[in-house]
């Protein structure tokens, strides 16, 4: 018999999603090869991608700011001040005019990052959403934001990824695989680093390290990261002056880096934590004025330093050659941090990854010199402190220590710097979490009400409810009726457990079998009780929309074997019946499949 197979109809009628030939689709579900292929085109369109909205961007900054089309904006001195004030201004109303006007054409997707796709949806991102973060992510950086691409760039390539994916039919994992491609490539080719950008799809996007997944992660990586060098003919950070031996004293004070930029990366997602609620508070136009009035908060500060404005690429570069006095470097700090916090809290897009490792190298250089004026002898060189302080900073917001170390490897070029990276981003990351518990992206997460500590797959956990987990063909009485009559209606061996319900229609505990036959052993006397005075868990229930884990928790607590599920908490009229034993075996199973998904294919 020949079986057809829908190449251009829709998976399903909602669906507008066409499917590419079936021997391609099998192709790359039935061969890691297939996948390395997948890989291979989703790094060359991710290069492109990074390398055509890095040019947008450049050529918005020229265009706005009136420099130089090779110039960046954050190093730049000679924008006029009417410019420096009113862009970013503008920019906000841009930003909410465009807000306004998309906001009913997403109304219902999900406008999730590939963090949260990778956890929540299984890899699926919404392609008209994702479209318009990037956009909006351009147009904040454009205008001077105080964000990064980065978030454009992983945004967009991840989305055309699970684009891809969908249209390949692909499996769950395979789907978390192709987004983790895609924001692999985006790293690599913005930082021309193919380590860190694989790394970082490891860590920050899948939350694992697979063997299933190295050979294409890499893959993407490197095709991606040689498409961006060709096109944007990124070059190595120049890092001042000899870096410091490995030593004792040079490890140890690597360690009081790491110490300082922990502390300092969680009052920084703590203040735009902050920023964003000061700014919910502005409720004038439905809240369309918030991004305007950041906007003007934010050339104020441009109008102090003018590193503020932009992701800070050419102000890092200058500083670290430039030999900057503490004097400049604090007020630098505490002025980025603002506009950071402002830029991020108003509404513009984009990330905290760029200006991350601009404060880490300012913070670096800063101890170098505070220490050097005290400890000259044993204080670590500006650059190679400047160098650590970058990696632990990036690994306290982004919660990617590996991604860190590599990248600081890869921009300096030099392997001796990134020893004192690898010790300050350890006690970065140790700290972080002890203390504060989240990375930047999983903080924003919280503070929407998200239970996700990672892009660890939880969503199917969220599948697996009462309704989905319980019995519909369970025996019911009502709690008025005799324990006798109870006995003679209800046979021991095929019963275990009776829902009750009373005269209203409402449920009113569960009689389990030994209780209702031990009552005969006990006394005989039974005909004048009813089924109500044996009922358990009358006030222990649990409604159709419970997770697997709230399930879980409800029978540690009630210490029951089986649970009754009701339609509603005002209505209470029971609608099925949940076994612990049902819950775990399916927990389990569950669990080890996705395990299984997870390193083998």
């Amino acid at each position: 018999m020949t079986v057809t197979s829908p190449v251009n109809t829709p998976k399903s009628p909602a669906a507008a999603v066409y499917l590419l030939p079936a021997e391609l689709r099998n192709y790359v579900r039935n061969r890691e090869t297939g996948l390395v292929a997948v890989a291979i085109v989703i790094g060359l369109l991710s290069g492109l991608l990074v390398a055509t909205i890095s040019y947008l961007s450049q050529a918005t900054h020229s265009f706005l700011f009136d420099i130089p089309l090779d110039a960046h904006l954050s190093a730049t001195g000679v924008i006029s001040w009417q410019r420096t004030l009113l862009i970013p201004t503008i920019g906000g109303v841009v930003l909410a005019v465009v807000a306004r006007f998309f906001a009913k054409r997403v109304k219902g997707q999900q406008l999730a990052d590939a963090i949260e796709a990778n956890a929540l949806y299984g890899g699926r991102l919404s392609f008209r959403g994702s479209l318009l973060i990037s956009l909006q992510t351009l147009l904040s950086n454009g205008f001077g934001g105080s964000v990064g691409l980065e978030a454009g760039y992983t945004q967009i390539c991840s989305m055309f990824s699970s684009h891809f994916g969908q249209r390949l039919a692909a499996r769950r994992n395979d789907m978390r695989l192709l987004v983790a491609y895609g924001a692999a490539g985006a790293i690599s080719a913005a930082f021309s680093a193919p380590l860190a950008g694989a790394f970082y799809a490891f860590e920050v996007v899948l939350g694992a390290y697979t063997s299933a997944g190295l050979v294409p992660v890499i893959a993407s990586a490197v095709t991606a990261w040689l498409v961006a060098r060709h096109l944007t003919h990124q070059s190595f950070l120049m890092v001042p002056g000899f870096p410091s031996p490995v030593s004792v004293e040079m490890v140890g004070q690597s360690a009081v880096i790491g110490v300082l930029c922990a502390f300092a990366s969680i009052l920084v997602m703590v203040a735009v934590a902050f920023s964003e609620r000061c700014f919910q508070r502005i409720s004038i136009f439905k809240g369309t004025l918030r991004p305007v009035l950041g906007g003007a908060l934010l050339g104020s500060l441009a109008l102090l330093t003018p590193t503020v404005l932009g992701a800070g690429h050419g102000a890092m570069q200058i500083l670290l050659v430039s030999n900057p006095t503490w004097l400049l470097l604090t007020t630098t700090i505490l002025f980025k941090m603002a506009a950071s916090a402002v830029s991020l809290g108003s509404g513009f897009r984009g990330g905290l990854f760029f200006a991350s490792l601009l404060l880490g190298a300012l913070l670096g250089q800063l101890y170098s010199i505070v220490v050097t004026s005290f400890l000259p002898g044993i204080a670590l060189q500006p650059g190679t402190a400047a160098i650590a302080a970058l990696a632990a900073f990036g690994t306290g917001v982004l919660g990617a220590p590996f991604s860190m170390v590599c990248l600081a490897l890869e921009i300096t070029g030099d392997f001796s710097v990134t020893v004192g990276a690898v010790v300050a981003s350890s006690v970065c990351a140790l700290i972080v979490r002890e203390l504060f518990g989240y990375s930047f992206a999983t903080w924003r997460f919280h503070l929407r009400g998200e239970v996700i500590r990672g892009p660890q797959d939880v969503g199917w956990v969220r599948q697996l409810s009462a309704t989905s987990l319980m019995r519909t063909d369970f025996e019911s009485a009502l709690s008025t009726m005799p324990i006798a009559e109870a006995q003679k209606t209800f046979s021991p061996a095929q019963v275990r457990q009776i829902v009750l319900r009373d005269p209203k229609g409402a449920y009113a505990g569960i009689v389990t079998s030994a209780d209702l036959y031990s009552t005969a052993a006990q006394d005989d006397q039974t005909d004048d009780q009813t089924l109500a005075t044996l009922a358990r868990q009358t006030n222990e229930f649990l409604l159709p929309s419970a997770s697997i884990r709230d399930i879980m928790k409800m029978f540690a607590r009630s210490e029951a074997d089986a649970l009754a599920v009701i339609d509603r908490s005002d209505h209470r009229a029971a609608i099925g019946v949940v076994s612990e034993s049902h819950v775990l075996r399916t927990y389990g199973e569950e669990l080890e499949r996705r395990n299984e998904e997870l390193f083998f294919r």
